[in-house]
């Protein structure tokens, strides 16, 4: 069975409420969606969500659509979805970067060739280590009373027993009063995290995660700018807090510069940011090989990109330090006709052929912009 064509979708989905970052606030997420169809009736679909248009990374929505349909499509239509490692290394042979638009596509290309099986794609991947996993979920209403009490609502219904908390705007000590506030209430019931967004200087981290480890935060997210390895490193050496690495960590290459730099001692994984789904699974060799804990970092994905992560990340040893695959929670509205299930402080990974999840084609029109 080959690759018959190939079709990309810009989808617009309203958030529940504003979701703030450092260089971005999301109150309506962009995600891109590829279907690929196979013989008869077949298709495989794959998703990327980006940020804030460029505010986040240089892949916009408008430039993933065009070219993957101008560049890469020429090189998928007419292959064999199973050979989806092969069409993966041809593209990269004749497309320079553009780590978001491949991600959907090999999505969508790795969903066909486990449909046309009847398998979940996690099987073309290894097999599943994981039918559950652990899941973050971000306090973002920027109030302490209010977060407290949204954090102890989810305690007590078991949906989530660790939090994140965006700190990356506004005065950084205030900030980090207000994640102090919150662990000492939540105390030893939850794990209390912050993500800086590349926000703070390496003055400013030294002074901030000092008083975050000794408020007892377990971890500390991209305190610094991507680029500033030696000073990621410098933090890493001298906290016991792990340091993650997120938006330091845009490619294989630099996965194994953050590795050999010590330039953090978490790596957030992410397929879009990876470039794809084989190339995170070699993220997460590196990390392996050089005693990295990982983390499974999302883009805000609706339920069919949260399955897409999901899936792979079931098949890697050990994410030590969980996930955040909280991505359908945010929005008012989905996609799919099935939905993500969150039991027990975890994210249960789907089981069905491919991703596991049913598109729902009225859905994605009504959200779908004309462009």
């Amino acid at each position: 069975m080959n690759i018959q064509s190939l079709e990309v979708y810009i989808v617009d989905l309203p958030t529940i409420r504003p979701h703030q970052l450092a260089m971005h606030t999301i109150v309506m997420q962009t995600i891109i969606l590829v279907c690929v169809k196979g013989e008869g009736d077949l298709e495989g679909w794959g998703e990327v969500a980006t940020i804030g248009g460029a505010s986040y990374f240089e892949e916009t929505p408008e430039a993933i659509k065009v070219n993957i349909e101008k560049y890469i499509a020429p090189h998928v239509i007419g292959k064999n979805p199973a050979h989806f490692d092969a069409i993966a290394y041809t593209v990269n042979q004749h497309v320079v970067g553009n780590r978001f638009a491949k991600a959907a596509v090999e999505a969508a290309v790795v969903d066909l060739a486990a449909r046309s099986r009847g398998i979940p794609a996690y099987k073309l991947f290894g097999g599943q280590l994981h039918t559950s996993l652990p899941i973050a979920w971000t306090l973002a209403s920027g109030d302490t009373r209010r977060d407290i009490e949204e954090a102890q609502e989810s305690l007590n219904a078991k949906r989530h027993n660790i939090f994140k908390l965006k700190i990356g705007v506004g005065d950084p000590k205030r900030n980090v009063a207000h994640v102090l506030a919150i662990k000492e209430a939540v105390g030893e019931a939850a794990s209390i995290r912050v993500d800086v967004n590349q926000a703070w200087d390496e003055v400013t981290a030294l002074y901030c995660i000092e008083a975050l480890q000794d408020g007892g935060v377990d971890l500390i997210e991209q305190p610094l700018i991507s680029w500033n390895k030696e000073g990621m490193a410098r933090l890493t050496s001298k906290f016991k807090v792990p340091i993650m690495a997120d938006e330091s960590l845009s490619s294989i290459g630099e996965a194994f510069q953050v590795a050999k730099k010590r330039a953090g001692n978490v790596f957030a994984i992410k397929p879009a940011k990876a470039g794809g789904l084989t190339a995170t699974k070699k993220v997460a060799a590196i990390a392996e090989a050089a005693g990295i804990g990982l983390y499974g970092g999302t883009m805000i994905e609706s339920s069919l990109g949260t399955a897409i992560a999901a899936q792979l990340y079931s098949t890697i040893p050990e994410m030590k330090y969980g996930t955040e695959l909280f991505g359908p929670l945010l929005f008012t509205d989905t996609i799919t006709a099935n939905a993500i299930v969150y039991d027990n402080f975890q994210i249960v990974v789907p089981s069905g052929p491919g991703f596991g999840m049913e598109m729902d084609k009225e859905k994605i029109f009504h959200y779908a912009r004309d462009l």
